[in-house]
């Protein structure tokens, strides 16, 4: 006897399951049954911004970026009035023979020469050593001595010239006889000069500071 013939397009149970009520995928394996609703459309929302971007951190946590507590500025530096007093009498020494080099190779004093050498007293002086009071006295004293010993180096040169000797043994060994025709040759614009010095150096070290 032959076996009787399903019916074409007959639904198949999915997955070998059976359907619970009618819901065919109800009983598929590995397939967690959907949480029930509460009701609730807000309840699985993440919490409202606050505004603040640190209101989630913990007590105690520190600043973001591993920060710690705020940076603190370091205090400025004190002046330095010794570096600044040296700078000033080294700059003096090499200014006033540079002077006196210009003044007996021309055979005169030039005022601008005067000025520079007391500007550069003062703004070295003071660039280095800060704008101290005290540093500014100094470089306006070290200016004068500057612009003498720039007078006396460049009488030596004529001195020299003239006599035709060596300058080196004006300096050793004649040296009262520069002294003295630099007191003999001395006038207002003599002092005029050393006055300059000062006053440049003055201004010098205020541009500096």
């Amino acid at each position: 006897m032959s076996q009787p013939v399903q019916p074409p397009n007959q639904p198949q149970q999915p997955f070998g399951g059976q359907p619970v009520d009618g819901n065919p995928y109800a009983g598929q394996p590995g397939r967690p049954a959907p949480a029930a609703p509460t009701g609730n459309p807000y309840g699985q929302q993440p919490p409202a911004p606050t505004g603040n971007p640190f209101a989630g951190q913990q007590p105690g946590q520190g600043a973001p970026f591993g920060g710690g507590a705020p940076f603190t500025p370091a205090s400025p530096a004190r002046d330095n009035v010794l570096l600044g007093v040296a700078v000033a009498l080294g700059a003096a020494i090499v200014a006033g023979i540079l002077y006196g080099v210009i003044a007996g190779s021309i055979e005169r004093e030039v005022g601008y020469a005067a000025v520079g050498v007391g500007f550069l007293v003062g703004f070295a002086a003071s660039k280095v050593g800060g704008s101290n009071p005290a540093i500014i006295a100094a470089s306006a004293v070290f200016s004068i001595g500057a612009v003498y010993l720039g007078q006396l180096v460049g009488i030596s040169m004529v001195l020299s010239d003239l006599a035709q000797i060596p300058f080196s043994e004006v300096i050793g060994d004649h040296f009262d006889t520069v002294t003295t025709a630099w007191s003999e040759e001395a006038d207002f614009m003599t002092y005029l000069f050393l006055g300059l010095g000062a006053v440049a150096a003055v201004g010098g070290a205020k541009k500096a500071g």
